[in-house]
C-alpha cells in the first residue's frame, strides 16, 4: 500500500532528501567551476562527473542533460493548493497576494549566494544559457499570468467588461517579478548581513504598506 502522503514524511525520506539535495548541489558547484574556468563550450558531462565524484548515470538522472546543470530547471510554481488559495483569494491586493505566493515558491531556490552568483555570472556570459534562462522565465510569467486571470474570473472579472484584462494580468506579474529581482539584487549585494528569506519578508512588508496607501489613478 502507497504511503499516505499527507502523512508526515519518515526520518529516512527526510534524510534521502537531503542526501539529494547535497548530490544536487555538489554537481552543478562542479559544473558551475569548471565552465568559468574553462568557458562552457569545452566542459563536458565526463569532466563534471569527474570532479563531482558521481557516475553519468547519476548526473542524468539527477540533471537530464549538460545545460540541466547550469539552468533553474523547471518552471518554479506553486503546490496546486497555494494556487487555488491564490484563486479564491480576497486580498484587496492582487499584486501583494501575488508577490507573498511567488516569494514562498522561490525562497529555496539558489539559496547558497556564493552559487548564485557564480551561476549568475556564467549565464550572463554565456548566450546559449542566457537564451535558455530568458524562455524558462518567459514560461514561468506566462503561468503566473494565467493564475492572475484564473483569479480576476473568479471574482467575476471578464474581458467583455474589461478588454484589455489580460494585460492587466501580465502588468500585475510584471511589476511582482521587478519586485523580486529587487530582493535577488539586494540579497546578493548585502555580504550576508541578511537571509534571503528575511529580505523577502522586509520587501513583502514593503509592498504591502504601498499597495495600502498608494492611491493608483
Amino acid at each position: 500500500m502507497p504511503r499516505d502522503v499527507s502523512s508526515p514524511a519518515a526520518p529516512g525520506d527526510t534524510l534521502r532528501a537531503r542526501k539529494r539535495a547535497a548530490t544536487r548541489l555538489a554537481i552543478r558547484r562542479a559544473a558551475i567551476d569548471l565552465a568559468l574556468e574553462h568557458g562552457y563550450d569545452n566542459v563536458t558531462v565526463d569532466m563534471i562527473c569527474e570532479a563531482s565524484l558521481v557516475s553519468q548515470r547519476t548526473f542524468f538522472n539527477y540533471f537530464g542533460s549538460k545545460e540541466g546543470a547550469f539552468l533553474s530547471g523547471a518552471k518554479a510554481l506553486p503546490p496546486p493548493d497555494v494556487v487555488r488559495a491564490f484563486i479564491d483569494g480576497t486580498g484587496s491586493s492582487v499584486f501583494a497576494d501575488l508577490f507573498t505566493m511567488i516569494a514562498g515558491t522561490v525562497v529555496d531556490i539558489d539559496a547558497n549566494l556564493e552559487l548564485f552568483r557564480a551561476r549568475h555570472q556564467l549565464i550572463h556570459q554565456t548566450p546559449e544559457l542566457l537564451n535558455q534562462e530568458k524562455a524558462r522565465i518567459g514560461e514561468t510569467e506566462d503561468a503566473f499570468a494565467g493564475f492572475v486571470m484564473d483569479r480576476f474570473h473568479f471574482h467575476g472579472r471578464t474581458e467583455a467588461d474589461t478588454p484589455d484584462l489580460e494585460d492587466e494580468a501580465r502588468m500585475v506579474v510584471a511589476l511582482v517579478f521587478g519586485a523580486m529581482r529587487f530582493v535577488m539584487q539586494k540579497w546578493v549585494a548585502g555580504n550576508f548581513t541578511e537571509t534571503r528569506e528575511e529580505l523577502v519578508r522586509a520587501a513583502s512588508g514593503l509592498i504591502q504598506r504601498i499597495t495600502a496607501n498608494e492611491h493608483w489613478p
